[in-house]
């Protein structure tokens, strides 16, 4: 078993796989072993909801009729010669071609594009409003810097202290792009560095500064932590070609599509002969200048609520159509950003993740959601369907600072006397369902994928192999020790800031804090890796820690940033292990090139929010002249106020105004077992498809995404993943992923332009119907409640926990 785990390869070689489901019916000598392999096969992936239904049929028809030849053919087709997967075989090659990775071209460009974007991404997201520098915006740049380094440099090899090497060791080829964008796709691809809003709130908010070295360490281990887990988990998360990782379909798509710019062949295309690069072009020059409608020209196309316009003061009309507070009834949108903006493109996921995703959204935040708010349940009439902010007794949004003392500290006795907390509807649903997604994705997980994640932890490396792992076993692979390491030293450090440090987070709980990432992440990236749909622990880590350390606001924010950042970031690196695997990359240039950004950018980062805090002038105040308030620190200290200070036993244990919402726990723990029961009895009916975790946590992002923004999702999802794809199947296997690609890189490159050109001059948006009214119902500005508390009186019970 150990060496199983443990494995020392220092040179390529070719292993063996062990007698498998596939590898052993190519050499059996009798029917009856082949027969039984295929049957192996049928049983492993007899729930998986992305094969197609029509393969796994020809497999029970091979069994089920004895043809020893037909079995060995599907059995070629479907792993054999490719991915069983058409989306994968679309988009991904079955064939490996020799091509330099670990070039000081794709070193030089990359930890260029890293740095850069590492240190805008941090300076902006301290403004109101943010732009951010995505991946997208990497790929597309690192393709003319690549190009134009070969015009420039030299081909002819160096000798520098007897170390050879080519600046130019052939054209810029895609295997070097695939490692610049995974290093920014390490750096910054979840977004700005978690850490720097627990620093900035620490600093600005809490008064406490423990110095450059706090600041650093707390930084990289944040970043790095993640990407150990990542390394131990990839033969559960990367190896299995059942990991399909959806996003990394887009991007292996549009890796082809920049260096590769042949024509469509018609008679696989549904009749189009434009080339997929051609394509590409012309979407992003159609998705940039068609943006400047709704993101400047005319504003009321994002939100095309045309029933509120036509009733802007009604209140009930604005409740049942709003899209920004609201139910979002009518859902029309003319903004890619409104589909893609919270919730990735529609284009990405399969369809049965989409529809397990709207049929939460449905029940519980549209049907269930309507009962409780229009009964007055939870005294809801005194507040919007929906919202982000928490509210007290008055009516008026909850003021965090008058239950803190002079240290920022929580005064129980200011509290009593101030308000307990209330929530949106929407809002305390959202808590409802995290809870179940929690238990959840563990029985979901257990139930439908143990089997397979207790072979794959004894096989290790011998799994079950399609042509993809195949081809990767040439390169020499990352030792599973090099990523034990990494971890046990990343664990070390953090150990240390947080008990070195007057943080108030105690050592034992830390212990705590770590063992949630390492309990979550195969389930909630075995989900990912098949839906594209990422559950969040985000809930899971402010209960938790509001309750076994009540009235530590700091050591709220370091919980929730190792509990749940962690695990975050082991999703990000673990797709982009697989985009190296896909783009064939070697293991070790993937390993090194991710963690020396990751390393880079934290450094990047902290040294960049210092250099803010101490130039910008009056930085983080909210009247700040340039607009840098800091709302994510902002968003931070008030969540570690409420979670941290007033803590969740006095939301939602007994005698709360919530409690009733711990039944989510239990919910979410046994209606898998139902869906899974019933699967395993119809396994060719809906019930296949049916994934609870899905269902509860797939509406993770509302709030700030509203039902209006899923709903649009769903429907542009629906169109593209199901009709098209089913009426169209060639015209979607070639270009749907492109297209996907290209909204929203025309999308990035429209508001980076007006952003930059527009925003940061304070130049005024034209002044007319499109911009004013459109944008002045009770639903865009926040008012469509259906009660106001009267002056000097309140709601809500007279005492409370």
């Amino acid at each position: 078993m150990v060496l199983s785990i443990f494995r020392k390869r220092h040179e390529a070689v070719d292993i063996t796989p062990l007698p498998g489901p596939l590898e052993a019916a190519a050499a059996a000598a009798s029917g009856v072993d082949q027969f039984e392999n295929l049957k192996q096969f049928e049983k492993a992936h007899k729930l998986d909801p992305n094969l197609p239904i029509d393969d796994l049929t020809d497999v029970d028809a091979a069994i089920a009729t004895g043809n020893a030849e037909k079995g060995i053919e599907i059995e070629h087709a479907l792993m054999e010669d490719n991915s069983p997967y058409p989306e994968v075989r679309a988009v991904v090659r079955n064939f490996d071609v020799d091509l330099p990775a670990n070039t000081i071209r794709a070193w030089v460009i990359g930890l260029l594009l890293c740095t850069i974007g590492s240190g805008v991404n941090m300076l902006f997201s301290l403004r109101n409003p943010s732009v951010t520098i995505t991946t997208y915006v990497v790929q597309l740049i690192a393709y003319p810097i690549g190009l134009g380094w070969d015009l420039v440099m030299p081909d002819r090899e160096w000798n520098l202290f007897g170390l050879k090497f080519n600046l130019k060791p052939g054209k810029f080829n895609y295997k070097e792009h695939v490692v610049i964008v995974a290093m920014s796709n390490a750096a910054y691809g979840g977004g700005v560095l978690y850490a720097t809003d627990v620093l900035i709130a620490q600093q600005l908010f809490y008064g406490q500064n423990f110095g450059w070295a706090f600041q650093l360490l707390f930084g990289i281990t944040t970043l790095c932590t993640g990407y150990g887990l990542a390394g131990l988990a990839r033969r559960f998360l990367v190896w299995p070609a059942a990991m399909i990782w959806p996003s990394d379909l887009v991007n292996c798509a549009l890796f082809y599509t920049l260096h590769d710019h042949s024509s469509s062949d018609p008679t696989k295309t549904n009749g189009w002969r434009i080339g997929r690069y051609r394509w590409f072009l012309y979407v992003v020059a159609g998705g940039f200048v068609w943006y400047w409608f709704p993101g400047w020209i005319f504003k009321g196309l994002s939100y095309f609520t045309w029933i509120c316009w036509i009733a802007p003061k009604s209140v009930t009309i604005n409740k049942l159509f709003g899209g920004q507070t609201g139910y979002g009834l009518m859902p029309t949108s003319f903004d890619w950003t409104v589909y893609s903006g919270y919730l990735q493109s529609p284009l990405i996921p399969p369809f049965h993740a989409i529809a397990n995703v709207l049929v939460g959204i449905i029940v519980f935040f549209v049907c269930i959601s309507m009962g409780i708010h229009f009964t007055g349940t939870w005294y809801a009439d005194y507040f919007p369907v929906q919202s982000s902010e928490s509210y007290d007794n008055t009516g008026a949004v909850y003021n965090v600072s008058r239950i803190l003392d002079a240290n920022f500290q929580f005064n129980e006795t200011a509290y009593k006397e101030y308000s307990p907390l209330f929530l949106p509807t929407q809002f305390a649903m959202a808590y409802g369902l995290s809870f179940a997604a929690v238990t959840a994705v563990i029985v979901h997980v257990g139930l439908y994928h143990g089997q397979e994640i207790w072979k794959q932890f004894k096989l290790a490396r011998h799994q079950e192999d399609d042509v993809h792992m195949r081809l990767m076993k040439k390169y020499r692979d990352a030792e599973d020790w090099w990523y034990l390491a990494l971890f046990v030293v990343m664990l070390a450090i953090s150990f240390g800031v947080v008990a070195g440090y007057p943080t108030g987070f105690p050592a034992w709980a830390f212990v705590i804090c770590m063992l949630l990432p390492i309990i979550w992440v195969i389930p909630i990236g075995l989900v990912q890796a098949i839906t594209n749909i990422q559950l969040g622990l985000n809930v899971l880590t402010e209960f938790i820690i509001g309750y076994m350390v009540p009235g530590r606001p700091m050591a709220m924010m370091m919980f929730k940033n190792y509990g749940y950042v962690c695990m975050g970031q082991a999703l990000y690196f673990a797709q982009d292990l697989k985009l190296g695997h896909y783009m064939k990359v070697p293991p070790r240039v993937m390993f090194s090139s991710q963690l020396v950004a990751s390393i880079w950018s934290a450094i990047v980062q902290i040294c960049v929010m210092n250099w803010a805090l101490g130039h910008i002038p009056n930085v983080c105040s909210e009247d700040q002249e340039n607009n840098y308030t800091c709302p994510g620190g902002r968003v931070f200290y008030t969540a570690s106020v409420i979670w941290g200070a007033i803590g969740p036993a006095r939301i939602f244990s007994s005698g709360a105004i919530y409690s009733s919402l711990q039944w989510f726990w239990l919910v979410g723990a046994i209606t898998p077992v139902i869906t899974w029961m019933l699967a395993r009895k119809w396994p060719r009916s809906l019930w296949r498809y049916v994934c609870t975790p899905l269902i509860y946590g797939g509406s993770n992002m509302l709030p700030p995404a509203t039902v209006y923004i899923y709903l649009c999702w769903g429907m542009a999802g629906t169109v593209f993943n199901y009709f098209i794809k089913r009426r169209y199947t060639g015209w979607w296997l070639q270009y749907n992923y492109i297209t996907s690609a290209a909204l929203d890189c025309g999308l990035i490159l429209s508001t980076l332009v007006i952003f930059f050109t527009l925003y940061l001059t304070s130049a005024n948006d034209p002044d007319w119907w499109g911009n004013n009214a459109a944008l002045h119902t009770l639903d865009m500005t926040r008012q469509a409640i259906s009660k106001n508390v009267t002056a000097g009186q309140t709601i809500g019970p007279s005492s409370w926990p």
